[in-house]
């Protein structure tokens, strides 16, 4: 089957990117401009007209991509044309036409490619991400993760597996026969090693994977504080209801954007009162898991009531900020207790001391981005996958001192599996369907 599909944005643009491929992409561009293909890799100005007639769709670039040497490692062809939706349409249907041809799935031609070995798993992943990226940290990460070095240590600590793998192995072939001290030894030496790196790997803070999906901040406090107000003052734009009707955010609204180049989604939450109301209830618990859930709590309470509840004491930790509005109406100074909380003083109405608030959140934010480290988990599955392998090494480590070498091969053999699930050296077809799914269509 040959597959094609739109690969540059959708709507009015001045050119339009249309994708095929396939054993039969060659055929398509010979019956698309009658005459056979151009040299490969070379932009040739064609005229593109509908299949079986001399009806003229367009004029545009066609560049051929024999395969293996594609980006798919099939025969792959883009063909460059107007980026209006009549041409695209008249495109597409001429291509519907040719037997066995059809549309692409979401991140088909990226499937192809790994499934041809032109790239390993890690790269499918960062491929995606720098395709949805909105940040300079985030395009970073992606192009660094693309380069390899992930893939290379992942590949490294397999190999070291597979080593010790052999050795064992080969005790349960021949049991009795000793192995050498000096195998034993390195054994050890080896598994140690590479527990020790995923370990290392796995105490990152979950970097990667904020900079990947976004900083989290939740805006929590009681009713009519000024929440929604900070909300849209944040983010230079109404995105949450004002009111003075205490209880008007009923459920969490998100909005996503950028401080400084750190991708952050920031949650407005329903105000944290005692209620008889199920609905207000609801928004309430939701408020207090995306407080669980978030990287910052901003804990925005009215400067008019500083008696906090238990409740709210409770969000005041170490990744919280006490944000204290409507601060012009104060007519003392707040009392010592609540000056040893990390706070600031702010009013929204006045805009007063909003960019301090903004000046700590960015310096929460810089501290969680830090990383030494060039190898970063951006995904939960890569995570689970390390766990699991640390898990089973514990289990070798303790049967291979007991010398049950039959069972502590199996284990090895599992925490083998799980680092090559991370790369996709292995059969992984059952996580295929929920990486490339995420892709847009035409990559």
């Amino acid at each position: 089957m040959t597959i094609y599909a739109l690969s540059s944005g959708p709507g009015i643009s001045g050119i339009a990117v249309v994708r095929i491929s396939g054993q039969k992409t060659s055929k398509a561009i010979e019956l698309l401009t009658g005459k056979r293909v151009p040299k490969p890799r070379v932009a040739t100005l064609r005229k593109i007209n509908k299949i079986n007639t001399s009806e003229l769709i367009d004029e545009g670039i066609i560049l051929w991509f024999p395969g293996p040497e594609s980006y798919t490692g099939e025969d792959m062809a883009e063909i460059q044309v107007h980026g209006s939706k009549a041409v695209i349409d008249a495109l597409h249907l001429s291509l519907s036409n040719i037997e066995n041809f059809r549309l692409a799935e979401p991140g088909e031609f990226t499937k192809l490619a790994f499934q041809n070995g032109k790239i390993n798993l890690l790269k499918a992943e960062s491929v995606a991400d720098l395709i949805s990226s909105e940040t300079e940290i985030q395009r970073q990460q992606a192009i660094k993760i693309m380069e390899g070095k992930s893939a290379d240590k992942f590949n490294f600590l397999r190999e070291k597996l597979l080593k010790i793998l052999s050795h064992v192995e080969a005790k349960i072939d021949f049991p009795d026969e000793d192995l050498p001290n000096d195998i034993l030894n390195e054994i050890k030496k080896s598994s140690d090693d590479v527990s020790k790196n995923i370990e290392k790997i796995l105490d990152d803070q979950k970097v990667g994977e904020r900079i990947r999906e976004g900083f989290k901040i939740a805006i929590l406090g009681p009713t009519n504080a000024g929440k929604s107000s900070l909300m849209n003052h944040l983010s230079n734009r109404d995105v949450a209801i004002v009111s003075e009707i205490a209880g008007t955010t009923r459920d969490v609204i998100e909005t996503h954007f950028n401080i400084d180049g750190y991708p952050v989604i920031i949650s407005d939450t329903a105000g944290i009162r005692n209620s008889k109301d199920e609905i207000e209830k609801k928004g309430i618990k939701l408020s207090l898991n995306r407080a669980e859930e978030a990287d910052l709590k901003l804990v925005v309470v009215d400067a008019k009531n500083l008696d906090f509840t238990d409740v709210l004491k409770g969000l005041l930790d170490e990744n919280a900020i006490l944000v204290i509005n409507k601060s012009d109406l104060l007519e003392k100074d707040i009392n010592l207790e609540i000056k040893k909380i990390n706070h600031v003083l702010i009013s929204i109405k006045e805009n007063q001391n909003i960019e301090e608030l903004i000046s700590k959140i960015k310096n929460n934010l810089k501290n969680k981005f830090i990383t030494s480290d060039d190898i970063l988990i951006t995904r939960e599955r890569h995570r689970q996958h390390l766990e699991q392998c640390l898990d089973h090494l514990k289990n070798f480590n303790e049967k291979k001192e007991i010398e049950d070498f039959d069972k502590a091969a199996e284990d090895l053999r599992l925490a083998t599996r799980h680092l090559g699930m991370i790369v996709g050296k292995v059969d992984v077809e059952e996580i295929l369907g929920s990486i490339f799914n995420d892709f847009c269509i035409g990559k």
